[in-house]
């Protein structure tokens, strides 16, 4: 997989990888956001690589609802859990995952 550097991967389908980070950052999310989710199943994924890596998540979240959520996920050297780093509520699935 190439990368441009800096510079934040084509969208891909989203794999059991990724479907582990949202499932960590979920109660964050939910709490952040005030909302409990009728479901939180990773669709689509586009990642940047810094210090460590940028996840943008497409995230069905039911009733044709989904949210972008930005999960950075530190150099295993570092130790320490993936972390939310910002969401985009009321998406469709239609609009684009982007970086944000």
């Amino acid at each position: 997989m190439s990368h441009m550097c800096g510079g934040a991967s084509a969208p891909r389908p989203a794999t059991d990888v990724e479907q582990t980070l949202c499932d960590k950052i979920r109660p964050d999310l939910e709490g952040k956001s005030n909302r409990q989710f009728a479901s939180f199943k990773a669709i689509e994924v586009s990642s940047q690589v810094v210090a460590g890596t940028n996840y943008f998540v497409k995230i069905d979240v039911g009733s044709e609802e989904f949210v972008h959520a930005r999960i950075f996920k530190p150099l295993p050297c570092n130790g320490t859990e993936p972390q939310l780093h910002s969401y985009l509520l009321g998406k469709t699935n239609q609009d684009k995952l982007a970086y944000f």
